[in-house]
């Protein structure tokens, strides 16, 4: 495996040429970027989601282009303050072209994953998004290892099919 930078990542977000699916596991994550409005939300402050706007607009270019982005949420239920948040602000990205999903925790029991989070890029790189304990990012690590890609393709085309699509989903609180 080899270390992805965040410039690198970055980059892998908005080139590839057909098809990004990322596979999310955890029922928190500590972000830099997320927690300022995280704590927002949590203290019932209003959120224009002004900043989020340049990734709505990474993905209405992708969809003008043809391209897929695709997200599983494998969560617990009830959802984690982390998960609540981050369903009362997918909507954006939905309408700019993310199809996001939702999977209850209790429907994978027998579904295997790999150890981390990943990003899988056209069927041919796998990035693994590696965290600490409190949910804040720690590495990334790229593999064009047939194996891996191989995983990463079956366990999210396994979960796609019971997934619930964001409109549909409704968080048990």
């Amino acid at each position: 495996m080899i270390p992805v930078t965040e410039e690198e990542f970055n980059r892998l977000l908005v080139d590839f040429e057909r098809d990004a699916i990322h596979l999310e596991t955890h029922d928190a994550y500590g972000t830099a970027t997320e927690l300022p409005y995280l704590a927002k939300w949590l203290a019932g402050q209003p959120d224009d989601l002004e900043w989020l706007q340049g990734w709505c607009a990474v993905l209405r270019g992708h969809v003008a282009a043809g391209r897929r982005v695709r997200r599983v949420r494998v969560v617990s239920e009830p959802l984690s303050d982390y998960q609540r948040w981050s369903f009362s602000i997918a909507r954006p990205m939905v309408q700019a072209g993310e199809d996001i999903r939702w999977v209850p925790r209790s429907l994978v029991s027998s579904i295997a994953f790999p150890g981390n989070d990943f990003y899988l890029f056209d069927d041919h790189l796998v990035v693994f998004l590696l965290y600490a304990g409190d949910g804040s990012g720690t590495q990334k690590l790229a593999s064009r290892d047939p194996a891996d890609v191989a995983l990463c393709r079956s366990v999210f085309d396994a979960l796609w099919r019971i997934a619930v699509p964001h409109g549909a989903y409704r968080p048990s609180v």
